[in-house]
């Protein structure tokens, strides 16, 4: 029972817009499936680190947290303002046509070097693992202390996986039937969303 439901909670928690999907959609339209995959299956491991912390060390990460908190966000806004600002370059220069012309080997680092920094600058990740690993261990559906726990946590990075899979699938199976104008919009409409996303963060900093 608890493998399902760890299933669905890693699925679902990937879903909302955010930094990390908007960087697997555009690795996904500028480079390949690959690349974006990369991208999710970064943030699928992370999910597992991040999920195993909760259960096994609650209040512990709770304090570490709350002490990192207005770091977090403050490097959380320039890196996802960084991403924001790619973005809205890549809209004017870029063409959907048109491959990058660097090799797989060459490129594959950087989006598990994004995935990474977009995922650690994201509070909201920490706080929504916590609020997971409070739950299950609450309601005794897992152990820490005994192999459940670790199979919880590879199931929502499982989960997490499903849907990056899905997401970057489809856009690169459908991503040449854009239009370059359609793939111009795409980019600027995300790019705004994190600005907004970076503006709501440094709000959270002042209220």
């Amino acid at each position: 029972m608890y493998i399902l439901i760890a299933l669905f909670v890693g699925f679902i928690a990937a879903i909302p817009i955010g930094p990390i999907n908007v960087f697997a959609i555009t690795q996904t339209l500028r480079r390949d499936f690959l690349h974006g995959f990369l991208v999710g299956l970064t943030a699928a491991f992370l999910d597992v680190v991040f999920c195993m912390i909760a259960i096994t060390g609650m209040h512990e990460l709770t304090t570490s947290i709350e002490e990192l908190l207005p770091t977090i966000k403050i490097l959380g806004i320039i890196i996802i303002l960084l991403l924001a600002g790619r973005l809205f370059y890549q809209a004017k220069h870029c063409s959907i046509h048109k491959k990058e012309s660097q090799s797989k080997m060459t490129t594959a680092p950087r989006p598990i070097i994004g995935a990474l920094l977009l995922y650690i600058a994201n509070p909201g990740l920490y706080m929504f693992w916590i609020a997971v690993g409070g739950t299950v261990t609450a309601h005794k559906l897992i152990s820490p202390l005994e192999w459940n726990g670790l199979i919880f946590a590879l199931m929502c990075g499982a989960g997490t996986a499903i849907w990056y899979f899905l997401l970057c699938r489809y856009v690169s199976k459908y991503h040449h039937q854009f239009e370059q104008k359609t793939f111009e919009k795409i980019l600027v409409v995300t790019a705004v969303i994190l600005v907004m996303l970076a503006v709501y963060t440094a709000v959270t900093l002042i209220i």
